[in-house]
């Protein structure tokens, strides 16, 4: 875990490195440390080695003489098919690699080897190598380990000239002889492959060419590029690109371009000099004398097919390859293999071509093998790949292509001198800078950004390049949103950059497969509007309108949406210079603007899976005219665009129910702005035709049978400006409220009421308050009461269904409304509250409050300190008020966490102290302390026993606490939702003796009464989970001297013959243990028969044998037997009229 934390700067370990491998080889060399002592001594090396890399790690390993043969004798004694102790192998390997490259022949070693009888001696080249053979071919990491030491070991001088050819035949005959796609084939060529690979890149040229043929031959015979297995295309891309350069003299290409000096000290003394520092440019001299061999054909075409690879390691290897291959070959060729590159960007061609064809421009624009000439063919392939993205199905592919393009651009800064790059610069920071801003993924967003910075950096000739990093540094373009709305804006101040990047948005953006990336390029486009309002007046707008109703349904869906925004954008410049928006815009685009609706409706766009798009984007067009303030009065296109949101709103239930809640919002906002501006004939006055068609329609459908339907009818009513509730008020508060009440036929339409709610509160906002004023126009003391008592109601609204507890919706809107009506009546007139509306507004508060669902805890504590402290001006008639200031301080009510019941409980509790919320406190906490959350329970238990603890010994306190609790059980009789979370609760608080004060008085009246209540509530009730919890209370109850004492028991031997045999069984369980715990209860003398009756019968077995042992129980415990009672079947009426007594069977 330590070692971890080095992965990304694992050069901080270099001082470190030495003392910390001596200390693990000390305990690895000690002969006193067992072999488990020894492999984990290993492991550590390993974990060391995978965090610095072998390749570093390595060369602080002892490599003397003397360490050859123990290294490779511990090695020999491993078993190569123990998968416990991989990590010793793969290390002795490595520390094998560096031992053997001592500068003496291995034969000198033989000479101390001392044959055993009836053996014969094996020299220790043939071990290593037999040991580095057989673990090329093993299924762990010792093969990569084994393929290290193959490669350091066999070019050594002396096993070089012994083994090489013997050694190489033996690979090429294995890879020859591998056949099918079994996992050994694949483990055997990957071994082969790698050590392969590792020669040819460590061996000298000289040694390898004769043997390069021959492998290359071998190679094609594979056909590794039709493998399924990524690792075994990747190796035989590395081993072709090093054949190749073993075929090819090793040479700097005279012809490449170099800019300057790579050192930093070089470059700014150079600058300082007369001149500064240029491209070198390469001085003129004869060609130089190249030998191509005809293999060279093979491993570039091998190469090139490299870069169209399905996975990115291949293609990246295959790209250094094209870059290594291409700086030995002469001018004429390397430029044919930049041409054959450049056919990567075919759009025939798949993403993983373009992607391969960006790296292997990078890498040779690196290497300087990519000439100034060929930029101008160049500059353009990457721009289009800098916008790559093709749709596949339900997404897209590109981000790839677009990251790498970034790559090469970034490659290109550094590998260029400003002049060569001056006729692209416009282009390309462009295109970065679009790049950078409305790319759709994050990582291509950053690519672009640092390579913005690089070219800012190098080349210093990209207009405005510092400001524009400034704002879009690699953090700020994290946020897609940020940078859509905000960061576009401040790059398109510069004018180098506004069409460019509105072009980009209206070409690439707003037909895009992503609906969330439409929208947003429509809303930037709205927010560079007044950064060319003539260009998207006179060019972007024309444009858009044949897309808006053109046949692709995305490009359709943006185009609508842009010209929403572009238009009500240029409508806001024009209203800030006092003039029609009409001025800014064509006749043709005012009248395709109002023509759109029309089309797509005759067409029969609006159905199906794209009217799902089409209806939101429509009503967001007409929310935008609205604003805008089109000349679309008294025109036809009015009562289309009033169809379209009334059947939007009516057939919500129709859609998908991802699409709902948009078109739902679209209409509802659309809504808003059409009455706004084109039915209000004069200010203030609603056309009445309009005013009464819209009020009865939405108020009638507020009884609809669908609840989508009545949802979004509601939402039209709060919807409504002000002139339109004018002498309408009543109606729509009336059908509000009757929307809000439960009734049977719609008990599961919970939205309904949720958005009802909404709906009160916003009209209410709209209309105002005045004391006076008329009922049917603003709120008043006529109507203020009905507002209250319809919000009030709702917060008891506990309605379940399959998706659960559905009522907390409708609950947490009330919470809402209340406060914000609340607010709005302070703020106008305080006198409309009276003290009952706040006092049951906040004790229904208190109670949300103190429940257990955290979410809508949080919500009613949030509300209530709001209302507690709000202080201009305050809520009046608060009961407790000082009270409740000094539970709740205005000072700690931001950092009180209402969603974490460890906070929010101790609170709670403290007003039970208060009468006024003692009642609502205590029912909130019933289903918290009963509730089923353990941190919950454990929380909001543990407040309420440290309230009683407080109040224990005042009997008065308690006497008041006790008769509360059981109103609420009365109140709340077979109610199950309190009902047994009570029960649960009062077994705790029994259990606790949290009533020990009435334990001192015979047949206390609190005891009685509990009684007589849990007996009414389990009567007849086959809930097994209030049936067992009514147990528990009964056992806490024996604790209760008098009378009542063989009451419980009697209770408790009628259980004991419930019908259902777990409630038998709990019941002699329970029994049991209360025995235990209360000593007192019966006789000493026959608690043994009673204990042994309890714990030995089996209270599962039928009911005529428990019955007999039930009653031995009530002759030792000195209780009446339960009688058996019959139900009276109709057939024995005539017996009863004949006065003839009817057998009694059963109790």
């Amino acid at each position: 875990v330590i070692m971890d934390k080095y992965q990304e700067q694992p050069h901080l370990l270099d001082l470190h490195l030495e003392w910390m491998l001596n200390l693990l080889l000390e305990v690895i060399r000690s002969e006193k440390s067992p072999p488990a002592l020894v492999h984990l001594g290993f492991k550590f090396l390993y974990i060391i080695s995978k965090v610095r890399g072998h390749k570093v790690f390595l060369q602080l390993f002892p490599h003397e003489v003397c360490d050859v043969q123990p290294v490779l004798d511990l090695l020999c004694l491993q078993d190569p098919k123990d998968h416990e102790t991989w990590e010793t192998r793969y290390m002795l390997l490595l520390w094998l690699s560096m031992t053997c490259l001592i500068p003496f022949d291995l034969s000198r070693l033989d000479g101390h080897l001392v044959a055993e009888p009836g053996h014969s001696r094996v020299p220790v080249m043939d071990r290593i190598l037999a040991v580095a053979k057989s673990y090329l071919i093993v299924s762990d990491k010792a093969r990569d380990a084994a393929a290290v030491l193959v490669s350091k070991f066999v070019v050594r001088p002396d096993v070089k000239q012994k083994r090489l050819a013997d050694f190489l035949d033996w690979s090429l005959s294995s890879m020859s002889a591998a056949s099918g796609l079994t996992m050994e084939t694949a483990l055997l060529l990957d071994g082969m492959l790698q050590s392969l690979a590792q020669l040819f890149k460590h061996g000298k040229r000289e040694d390898f060419l004769q043997y390069a043929p021959a492998v290359q031959q071998c190679l094609e015979h594979c056909r590794l590029a039709d493998s399924e297995q990524t690792t075994l295309r990747k190796l035989g891309v590395k081993l072709v690109q090093r054949l190749g350069l073993t075929f090819l003299k090793p040479r700097v290409a005279r012809w490449r371009y170099q800019r300057g000096s790579r050192s930093l000290a070089a470059n700014l003394s150079q600058s300082a000099q007369p001149g500064g520092a240029g491209a070198e440019s390469p001085a003129p001299t004869e060609e130089e004398d190249y030998d191509i061999p005809e293999e060279i054909e093979n491993v570039i075409e091998q190469l090139l097919v490299g870069l169209k690879d399905k996975d990115t390691v291949v293609r990246w290897s295959a790209a250094k390859g094209i870059g290594r291959v291409t700086g030995r070959l002469p001018k004429e060729l390397a430029d044919e293999v930049v041409g054959s590159v450049l056919e990567c960007f075919s759009f025939q061609e798949t993403d993983s071509a373009w992607h391969g064809g960006c790296l292997a421009l990078a890498e040779l624009g690196r290497r300087g093998l990519l000439l100034p000439s060929r930029l101008t063919d160049v500059v353009p392939v990457i721009l289009r790949a800098l916008t790559y993205d093709e749709k596949r199905g339900a997404c897209s592919v590109g981000s790839n292509v677009r990251d790498a393009a970034c790559y090469v651009c970034w490659a290109f800064a550094r590998a260029y001198e400003p002049e060569e790059l001056l006729p692209f610069v416009s282009k390309i920071a462009c295109a970065l800078v679009i790049a950078a801003v409305f790319d759709r993924d994050v990582n291509c967003r950053r690519a672009a950004s640092a390579a913005f910075q690089e070219n800012v950096g190098r080349q210093g000739t990209f207009p405005h390049g510092i400001d524009i990093l400034t704002a879009a540094d690699y953090f700020s373009v994290g946020n897609r949103t940020n940078c859509y709305l905000t960061i576009s804006v401040y790059v398109a101040r510069f004018p180098e950059y506004t069409q460019p990047m509105i072009d980009h948005l209206v070409a690439m953006k707003i037909n895009h497969w992503d609906g969330a990336i439409r929208e947003l390029a429509t809303k930037a486009l709205h927010n560079l509007t007044p950064c060319a309002p003539e260009y998207m007046a006179t060019t972007v707008l024309p444009k858009l309108l044949p897309m808006a109703t053109g046949m692709d349904l995305h490009s359709r869906h943006g185009a609508i949406l842009a010209c929403a925004e572009i238009t009500h954008a240029l409508s806001e410049l024009a209203a800030a210079s006092d003039r029609k928006a009409t001025d800014f815009l064509l006749a043709d685009s005012v009248e395709g603007l109002r023509d759109i609706h029309q089309k797509i409706f005759d067409r029969q766009q609006y159905r199906g899976f794209g009217g799902e798009l089409m209806r939101p984007a429509v009503c967001a067009l007409i929310e935008k005219m609205s604003l805008s303030k089109m000349p679309y009065r008294n025109k036809l296109v009015i009562s289309g665009w009033q169809w379209l949101i009334d059947d939007s709103l009516r057939s919500l239930h129709l859609f998908s129910s991802g699409a709902r809640q948009s078109i739902k919002e679209a209409a509802v906002s659309a809504l808003a702005a059409l009455c706004q501006e084109y039915y209000q004939p004069t200010p203030g006055a609603a056309d009445p035709t309009m005013q009464e068609e819209l009020v009865s329609r939405y108020t009638t459908e507020l009884q609809n049978p669908e609840v989508l339907t009545r949802c979004g009818c509601a939402l039209a009513l709060g919807a409504l400006p002000r002139f339109m509730l004018q002498h309408k008020l009543q109606q729509v508060l009336q059908g509000l409220q009757k929307a809000c009440r439960i009734s049977d036929r719609d008990v599961s339409f919970a939205e309904a009421r949720r958005d009802a709610l909404r709906a009160i509160s916003q009209v209410s906002a709209t209309v105002g308050v005045s004391m006076q004023g008329s009922p049917d126009s603003v709120l008043c003391a006529a109507n203020v009461p009905e507002i209250y008592s319809a919000l009030l109601d709702c917060m008891g609204d506990y309605t379940t269904d399959s998706r659960g507890d559905v009522g907390a919706w409708v609950r947490e809107a009330a919470m809402t409304s209340l406060m914000e009506v609340t607010f709005l009546l302070v703020r106008s007139d305080p006198g409309l509250l009276s003290p009952d509306i706040c006092s049951r507004m906040l004790c229904s508060l208190v109670q949300q409050a103190a429940e257990k669902i955290d979410r809508y805890r949080a919500h009613a504590g949030s509300v209530f300190l709001r209302i507690l402290h709000c202080q201009d001006p305050p809520v009046p008639h608060i009961p407790h008020r000082e009270e409740l200031l000094s539970i709740f301080p205005s000072d700690g009510a931001e950092t009180l966490n209402w969603n974490a019941p460890s906070q929010a409980f101790p609170h709670v509790t403290q007003l039970l102290r208060l009468p006024a919320y003692q009642y609502r406190t205590l029912l909130g906490l019933c289903v918290s302390v009963g509730g089923l959350t353990e941190s919950t329970v454990r929380y909001s238990a543990q407040s309420l026993f440290d309230h009683l603890k407080g109040i224990q010994q005042d009997n008065g306190e308690m006497v008041h606490f006790g008769d509360t609790l059981l109103q609420i059980f009365r109140d709340n009789l077979h109610n199950d939702r309190v009902s047994i979370p009570l029960l649960k609760m009062l077994d705790q608080m029994l259990a606790n003796g949290c009533f020990d004060i009435f334990t001192t008085v015979e047949n206390h009246r609190f005891c009685v009464e509990l009684l007589a209540l849990c007996k009414d509530e389990i009567k007849k009730s086959k809930d097994i989970q209030k049936l067992r919890s009514s147990i528990s209370v009964f056992c806490g109850l024996i604790q209760f001297p008098g009378d009542v004492r063989k009451k419980v028991l009697f209770q408790l031997m009628l259980l004991l013959c419930h019908p259902f045999p777990v409630v038998r069984k709990t019941t002699a369980s329970q029994v049991y243990e209360m025995l235990l715990t209360y000593d007192d209860v019966i006789d000493l003398a026959v608690l043994d028969d009673v204990m042994a009756l309890l714990s030995d019968i089996n209270w599962e077995s039928d009911l005529a044998t428990v019955r007999t042992h039930r009653n031995q129980l009530c002759d030792l415990l000195g209780i009446q037997k339960p009688t058996v009672v019959t139900k009276v079947m109709v057939s024995e009426l005539s017996l009863r009229r004949a006065h003839i007594p009817v057998p009694q069977t059963s109790e």
